[in-house]
C-alpha cells in the first residue's frame, strides 16, 4: 500500500466517523426516525468521494476497514440480551412463532406482488431477501437466482424504510411493549432495525437484536423452497 492510499483510507475513515458523529449530534438535538445516522451521514459520504479525488476505489480501503468492526459491534449486542434474558426467555414462544409466521408473510406478500407488477424473476427473488441482514441476503441471493449487488441493495433501502415508518406505525397500532417493539423493528429491519430499537431502550434493543438473528436464520432456510414456490 503506497503512502498516497494510506492517506487517501485514513483521510476516509475520520470523514466516516465524523458524518456519523455529527448526525448522532443532529438526532439527539432533533430526535426523529428522519433524522438516523444513515440517513444523514450517507448521502454527505457519497457527495465527498464524487466530488473529492477520494473517488469509491479510494474510499474501498476505508470500508473495509469500517466493516470490520461490524463483527464486534454485533457480539456486543450480546449485552443488552443478557441483562435481559428473562424477559427473552419467558416471550421466547411468542418471539419464535411471530417471527417465523411474520417471515414467511413478509417474503410471500414480496413475491406476489413482484409477480402481479411483472418483475423479472430476479428482481423478483430478490425482494423475497430484503429483510435478512445483507450478508445473510447477499449469501444466499445466488441459491435463489438474484443479484447479490441488488439484493444488497434492496435490504438497505428496506431497513431505511423500516427505521422510518416502523416506531411510528407500532405507535400509531398502540404496540408499546419493548419486546413486541424490538421484534418488529430487528426482525425485518435488520442492523438499522436494531439501532433504531436501542434508541428507545436497551430491553428493545435486546429483542430486535434476537430477532434479528432468527430472522436472518429464517430466510436462510425458508427463502429458496418459498422462492422456488411462488417465483
Amino acid at each position: 500500500m503506497t503512502a498516497g492510499t494510506v492517506l487517501v483510507t485514513v483521510v476516509s475513515v475520520v470523514l466516516t466517523v465524523g458524518a456519523y458523529a455529527a448526525s448522532l449530534r443532529v438526532r439527539a438535538r432533533w430526535p426523529s426516525p428522519l433524522l438516523g445516522p444513515v440517513i444523514l451521514s450517507a448521502p454527505v459520504l457519497m457527495v465527498v468521494v464524487t466530488v473529492t479525488p477520494i473517488h469509491v476505489s479510494g474510499y474501498a480501503h476505508a470500508g473495509r476497514i469500517i466493516t470490520w468492526f461490524l463483527g464486534p459491534a454485533t457480539v456486543a449486542l450480546a449485552v443488552p440480551f443478557h441483562r435481559h434474558r428473562r424477559v427473552l426467555f419467558a416471550n421466547a414462544a411468542p418471539l419464535g412463532i411471530g417471527l417465523t409466521l411474520g417471515t414467511l408473510v413478509t417474503m410471500a406478500a414480496a413475491l406476489v406482488l413482484g409477480r402481479l407488477l411483472g418483475m423479472p424473476r430476479g428482481v423478483e427473488a430478490a425482494l423475497g431477501l430484503k429483510t435478512a441482514t445483507a450478508p445473510v441476503a447477499v449469501a444466499v441471493a445466488p441459491r435463489v437466482g438474484a443479484d447479490p449487488s441488488l439484493v444488497a441493495g434492496m435490504v438497505v433501502l428496506y431497513a431505511l424504510i423500516v427505521t422510518v415508518l416502523g416506531p411510528r406505525l407500532l405507535t400509531a397500532l398502540g404496540v408499546q411493549g419493548p419486546v413486541a417493539r424490538g421484534a418488529a423493528l430487528g426482525g425485518i429491519g435488520s442492523g438499522q432495525g436494531v439501532a433504531e430499537a436501542l434508541t428507545e431502550g436497551q430491553a428493545t434493543g435486546a429483542a430486535a437484536a434476537v430477532s434479528m438473528v432468527l430472522a436472518a436464520l429464517l430466510v436462510t432456510a425458508l427463502a429458496p423452497p418459498v422462492i422456488r414456490l411462488l417465483v
